[in-house]
């Protein structure tokens, strides 16, 4: 076997290595009361959505636990989720360290995140980048030309209620 074969042969092997990992998948809990992702955490002392938006109109920062329901999350993998809230937009949720994932079911429960909220801009880039992976259209990303100023949550924690 001649250099340029051993080369080639070590490519290939490499390749088919690195295609084996891209295509496992996370597997994600289906999302049934009590269910825990993350940082395990109690149910008990979460605020409402409403609560965390009067705390975060006096602070800039609130760290503890928000209950809501959730109204979306990523199609592509779970690695964010939105909540309802009364007025506006639904609140952006992300994961810490990018370490866990939610499941697609896990859309219409409500759920009690431990983590820290602030209120934050995301740029045009960022919210095609959700856009595309909550599975938006093409016209409606291309839509998107405003950065927007609002409430994000990073969760430590989450843990299904109902």
């Amino acid at each position: 076997m001649n250099m340029l074969s051993k080369g080639l042969a070590c490519l290939m092997g490499l390749l088919f290595t690195s295609s084996l990992f891209a295509q496992q998948e996370v597997e994600i809990a289906p999302a049934k009361p009590g269910t825990q992702y993350g940082a395990p955490i109690s149910m008990g002392d979460a605020i409402a959505i409403a609560s965390l938006e009067s705390k975060l109109s006096a602070d800039t920062v609130y760290n503890g636990k928000v209950e809501g329901k959730v109204v979306e999350v990523c199609k592509k993998k779970g690695c964010f989720m939105k909540l309802e809230r009364a007025a506006g937009d639904p609140i952006m949720v992300k994961f810490k360290d990018y370490a866990f994932f939610m499941p697609q079911d896990i859309v219409g429960k409500t759920v009690v995140i431990d983590g820290e909220a602030k209120v934050r801009e995301t740029s045009v880039e960022r919210l095609k980048h959700f856009a595309e992976d909550a599975g938006k259209s093409k016209e409606e990303i291309a839509a998107i030309n405003d950065p927007k100023k609002d409430i994000e949550l990073v969760a430590n924690g989450v843990v299904v209620v109902k």
